[in-house]
């Protein structure tokens, strides 16, 4: 059995810099015609001058391969001036709650002191992309987060806001509660809970902020991304670390799956006889909200068993040795 994907987009991913950016670059160029690059470098790309910098790093790393990288913007208090020399290179602006997540220590302290930069952003049709968790509990941090997209949907009702790497069911409910509100998913969150992180030894190649959560909260977005949800588009989060980072004290957060998520999702869908649904869940939702046309790609995967990889290069992937039932083969 064979399925065949039109110009697959990856709407959320971390191509780090340096030396990590040359490996992983052409290994999401080598199953997608594009995504989403996150900026959350070290220091962010917060100004035109870096963007155009990072673009430059990113072209080279895929040495001509057909991927278009989506860039993004590191949220800050921007001058309308800096909005306006910035759209025509973005595809939106990502806020980090700061402290949240990796290299956010400089993200936003207060929502409601940015109100004046969201209604710029709205005024001149900038998508925002938030990542989406309070500092409360853990386990609690997107569900209370909530109230802050209903907050920024209400007050600014013509700016489009993605919700990224949702995780949980109260997330989901939102997709329909509000127009302008709509969000990415992991491959990962869909398929495990906290348990499989945690509740034998830890598995820290599994560990990511958001962290997984419930099996109901897996349920909900399961049935939003096989049903692919209007709303809903990939977002693998991809964010690759080495292993000296991910098997230690203080282990990073970030599940890598990169070159793997196709026959991943192909595999999930099959099992819930979804496969009709994959190609709007991986392109075409993406292309109709954000108004993209990606480079031309066509991608064949078949019901062909795969090993995936102990590693790429020092970055392990998610389930690395485990044997999966389906592969890409063009």
């Amino acid at each position: 059995m064979t399925i065949t994907l039109s110009s697959p987009l990856d709407m959320h991913i971390h191509f780090r810099q340096d030396a990590m950016l040359d490996l992983v670059a052409p290994l999401s160029a080598l199953h997608f015609a594009g995504g989403v690059i996150m900026p959350n470098l070290i220091p962010p790309v917060n100004s035109v001058d870096r963007l155009l910098w990072y673009r430059g790093e990113i072209d080279r790393a895929l040495a001509g391969a057909a991927f278009e990288p989506y860039m993004t913007l590191f949220f800050r208090d921007y001058s309308e001036e800096e909005l306006i020399a910035a759209k025509p290179h973005i595809i939106g602006i990502k806020l980090y709650p700061a402290g949240a997540t990796t290299n956010s220590d400089s993200g936003v302290r207060e929502i409601t002191a940015m109100n004046h930069v969201f209604a710029m952003m709205e005024h001149h049709g900038i998508p925002l992309l938030v990542h989406g968790e309070t500092h409360g509990f853990v386990m609690d941090r997107e569900r209370e987060f909530c109230e802050v997209y209903r907050y920024l949907a209400t007050t600014f009702p013509r700016l489009q806001i993605t919700m990224e790497h949702i995780t949980t069911a109260d997330a989901v409910s939102l997709l329909d509660e509000f127009e302008n509100l709509r969000a990415t998913v992991t491959p990962h969150h869909l398929m495990i809970t906290l348990d499989d992180v945690v509740g034998g030894l830890m598995n820290p190649h599994l560990f990511c902020k958001p962290i997984a959560k419930r099996p109901e909260d897996r349920e909900a977005l399961l049935q939003a991304a096989l049903r692919a949800h209007p709303k809903l588009m990939l977002g693998s989060d991809s964010a690759p670390h080495p292993l000296d980072k991910k098997e230690c004290p203080g282990c990073a957060a970030g599940v890598f799956t990169a070159p793997i998520q196709l026959p991943l999702l192909a595999d999930l869908f099959d099992r819930h006889d979804s496969l009709h649904n994959l190609q709007a869940f991986v392109s075409d939702n993406a292309r109709r909200l954000y108004g993209v046309q990606p480079p031309e790609r066509i991608v064949t995967l078949e019901r062909s068993p795969m090993t995936i990889p102990d590693s790429y290069g020092p970055v392990v992937p998610m389930w690395a040795g485990r044997t999966i039932p389906w592969s890409v083969v063009s």
